[in-house]
C-alpha cells in the first residue's frame, strides 16, 4: 500500500518522495500539491480516513506541516501514512484541507492559533483554544515560556542534586531549560537598543570545572615523582 501511494501521487504529477521514517510511512510533498496530493490518496489509493494534522517549528527552513491519513482495507489490518510539507517562515500560508476531510477543520484552526500558519480556503479561520485576546503563537520556538523564568524548572536538578546542597556546590550541567531565552535576549532594554534576534540559539551557563577527588591528585603526584627504587 505503501508503494501504491507514492506511485500514484508521482503518476498524477505530484513530485513526491519517500522520507526515512521510524513509524508509518512519510510522504513529502510540494506545498502547491498539498490538496492535490491528499485528493490522490484518498480517490486513487483508499486513505479515506483522517485524524490528525499540526505542524512543526524548524527555526530558518520554516513550518513542516504534516497529516496522518489511514485505510481500513482488511478488517483488524490498517494502513497508515504520513503527508508533509514544508512553508516559508516569512508566508506560513498553506492551502486548507477542510474540504477534502471534514475533518480537518478543527486541526487547522489549532495549528493557525499555536503556530501562526493561516490555510487559505479554511470556512472558519479563527482561534480555538487560546482566550480571547492572547497574544502569539505558543508552539513557535520564539515564543517566551515566562513560566520557566518565574518559577524554578524542575528539570534543572541532575542525579544525586537536592534542594539540601551546600551553597555554591558545582553541578555538572548548567543548561537554560526549554522555552527560556538567552539572558540578552530577556527583560527590559535601554531605549533604542535594537531588538534581540529571538531565533537565536540561546547561549548555555558555563559548565564550572569538576572539584577533583584527594586520591587522584596523590596518583598524579606520585606518578609524576616516583618513590626511590631499593
Amino acid at each position: 500500500m505503501s508503494h501504491d501511494a507514492l506511485d500514484a501521487l508521482t503518476s498524477a504529477g505530484i513530485a513526491a518522495t519517500a522520507a526515512d521514517s521510524f513509524g508509518p510511512v512519510t510522504i513529502d510533498v510540494p506545498a502547491a500539491s498539498w490538496v492535490a496530493a491528499h485528493e490522490v490518496l484518498r480517490d486513487a489509493v483508499g486513505f479515506t480516513f483522517f485524524d490528525f494534522l499540526s505542524a512543526a517549528d524548524e527555526l530558518t527552513d520554516g513550518f513542516r506541516v504534516v497529516s496522518h491519513l489511514a485505510d481500513f482495507w482488511g478488517g483488524s489490518h490498517v494502513e497508515h501514512v504520513l503527508v508533509r510539507t514544508l512553508i516559508p517562515r516569512d508566508k506560513p500560508v498553506l492551502a486548507t484541507l477542510s474540504e477534502v476531510y471534514a475533518g480537518a477543520n478543527w486541526h487547522e484552526r489549532e495549528t493557525f492559533e499555536m503556530f501562526g500558519v493561516t490555510f487559505e480556503g479554511h470556512p472558519n479561520l479563527i482561534p480555538l483554544l487560546l482566550p480571547d485576546g492572547f497574544e502569539g503563537n505558543p508552539l513557535r520556538k520564539e515564543f517566551i515560556l515566562a513560566s520557566r523564568v518565574a518559577k524554578p524548572w524542575p528539570g534543572a536538578k541532575e542525579p544525586g542534586e537536592s534542594d539540601h546542597a551546600p551553597a555554591g556546590a558545582p553541578s555538572r550541567r548548567r543548561t537554560l531549560p526549554p522555552g527560556v531565552p538567552d539572558p540578552e535576549t530577556w527583560g527590559p532594554r535601554p531605549p533604542g537598543s535594537p531588538d534581540p534576534d529571538p531565533l537565536a540559539p540561546a547561549q548555555a551557563a558555563a559548565t564550572p570545572a569538576r572539584p577533583r577527588r584527594a586520591g587522584a591528585e596523590r596518583r598524579t603526584r606520585q606518578q609524576a615523582d616516583p618513590p626511590p627504587q631499593e
